[in-house]
């Protein structure tokens, strides 16, 4: 997002090109985690359903409204994760079972979709973070399941964000088409790392985009 908006674009189409570009890039990797049989479906599908709903609904409003005001929120948000993260270092290690029914589970999932698919419409910086967050602190995953289930649900709320901005007119083909390229590429090469290597990488990489991400606001917050 900074680099569009270093372009010049305003605010929408800096949001509909950046959700074109990363939906292409997330359809790969998540290809290559089903094809390993990473996922969860029972919590991937139904939190991918609800994300649809969100992102379509959280996309029209941020046409409506300025989502300046969730930078705030992340600045307070992103620390508890990073600390959560940090002082719970067997979070994330090894898949906690829950002693929970599949239709608790199913509906956990749908609402996790839900918020996090209404906050990539309307907002979207890291996105997948916090649905890997949710996936590790509230259902127990392991950072390898988390990842991969939080791939379907955020290559669904990517697709009704995409669609949506799309038929508004904001997508300029010209920068989206070949940043998705390389959004593939990119996919591609950071899918390939987690199958190799698994959660061990996983966990620093996650604290490196939370740092960068609350850097990048920080400093929007600043100089805008």
């Amino acid at each position: 997002m900074p680099a569009y908006l270093a372009t010049g674009m305003p605010p929408h189409f800096v949001l509909a090109n950046n959700k074109f570009s990363s939906t292409f890039g997330t359809v790969l990797s998540t290809y290559r985690y089903n094809k390993r049989k990473m996922t969860d479906y029972w919590v991937a599908l139904p939190g991918a359903l609800f994300a649809l709903i969100g992102s379509a609904l959280g996309s029209r409003t941020v046409l409506l409204l300025d989502p300046s005001f969730l930078n705030y929120l992340l600045l307070v948000l992103i620390p508890v994760i990073t600390l959560f993260t940090l002082f719970n270092k067997n979070r994330g290690g090894v898949k906690k079972e829950l002693n929970i029914s599949k239709w608790t589970l199913l509906t956990i999932a749908s609402i996790i979709g839900l918020v996090i698919g209404f906050y990539d419409g309307f907002f979207g910086p890291g996105t997948g973070s916090l649905l890997m967050f949710c996936y590790i602190a509230i259902l127990g995953y392991d950072f390898i399941g988390a990842n991969a289930n939080a791939k379907i649900v955020n290559l669904a709320s990517n697709v009704a964000a995409m669609i949506t901005f799309l038929i508004s007119g904001k997508v300029v083909f010209a920068i989206a088409i070949p940043a998705a390229a390389f959004g593939i590429a990119g996919n591609w090469l950071g899918s390939k790392i987690v199958i190799q290597n698994g959660a061990k990488v996983i966990r620093p990489f996650f604290l490196l985009v939370l740092l960068l991400l609350f850097a990048k606001i920080a400093y929007n917050l600043i100089v805008g």
